[in-house]
């Protein structure tokens, strides 16, 4: 009996000793925290991972803090260097009187990385309207871009101009919503029009991750403010043929109800290499 203790306690010692060895190895889970940055403080979050080919960069949905990723970064951040952050306004970013179309929002995300000493290429994690705004940075410096993941995305000309929003929607956004969420919704049909602007390299992979979701009590609201006439969904469609499709039976937040899915897309990505990126 003593005999089977000691073989058995020998074996659980060399599975601690496994697990131990194994968590030094993992990055540590970082926690967020707040930079200055041309004088703007910053909440943000980055986990480096030696040797990491790149970087992975999330940018957050409208009224979304860089939280809402948690389920994503905790499988990505074990296997590349990652960043997400806050926009002004937003957690504990401080808040900015600088426009907030998304030339100003991708100029600024690059200044940061740049802050933050983090080096192209970039994996680009966009949601919602943050993923408009990845498309616009794709566009912007495509020579830094390894790739883009869109998850359950805003597209430009889907966003109708501010003043031809109902009169309801109008009060209700001033009534319920912060002024820097207010001034970013307002600029969401101009962004679209800068996206628009600029090519988008055919040689940039792309994974687009929709959510239509199949339950009967499933109602889309879109409070009068989405264009859904033919030739906008003709242009939609037409849009970024090359890339991979994703039709998802979920949330309109997919990280988080199915945040597998996206960490899938990332990997997808990671393991391409793209022939034009420049690092």
């Amino acid at each position: 009996m003593n005999m089977r203790f000691k073989r058995a306690a020998a074996a659980l010692s060399k599975v601690v000793l496994a697990a131990t060895i194994a968590a030094l190895l993992l990055p540590a889970t970082a926690a967020p925290i707040v930079d200055t940055v041309y004088g703007e403080k910053i909440e943000l979050l980055r986990s480096d991972v030696p040797q990491s080919p790149g970087v992975v960069v999330f940018e957050n949905g409208a009224r979304e803090t860089l939280d809402t990723w948690n389920k994503v970064t905790a499988d990505i951040g074990k296997e590349s260097t990652l960043f997400a952050y806050n926009r002004p306004g937003y957690g504990r970013s401080g808040a900015t009187s600088a426009r907030r179309d998304g030339r100003t929002i991708v100029e600024r995300l690059r200044q940061v990385l740049q802050k933050q000493g983090l080096r192209p290429p970039y994996l680009l994690v966009g949601h919602s309207m943050g993923g408009l705004y990845m498309q616009l940075f794709a566009r912007m410096y495509p020579q830094e871009v390894q790739g883009v993941v869109l998850v359950d995305s805003l597209y430009p000309g889907v966003i109708k101009r501010p003043e031809d929003f109902p009169l309801h929607t109008r009060i209700a956004k001033r009534l319920f919503l912060s002024d820097t969420v207010g001034r970013e919704i307002d600029e969401i049909h101009h962004t679209g029009e800068i996206v628009q602007s600029l090519p988008f390299p055919d040689d940039i992979p792309m994974v687009r991750l929709f959510n239509v979701p199949k339950s009967a009590g499933a109602i889309g609201v879109d409070f009068g403010v989405m264009n859904d006439d033919p030739r906008t969904v003709a242009a939609l469609k037409a849009m970024y043929p090359k890339a991979r499709k994703v039709i998802v039976d979920s949330d309109h937040r997919i990280q988080d109800a199915n945040p597998e899915l996206v960490v899938a897309a990332i990997r997808e990505l990671m393991a391409q290499k793209r022939s034009g990126s420049r690092e």
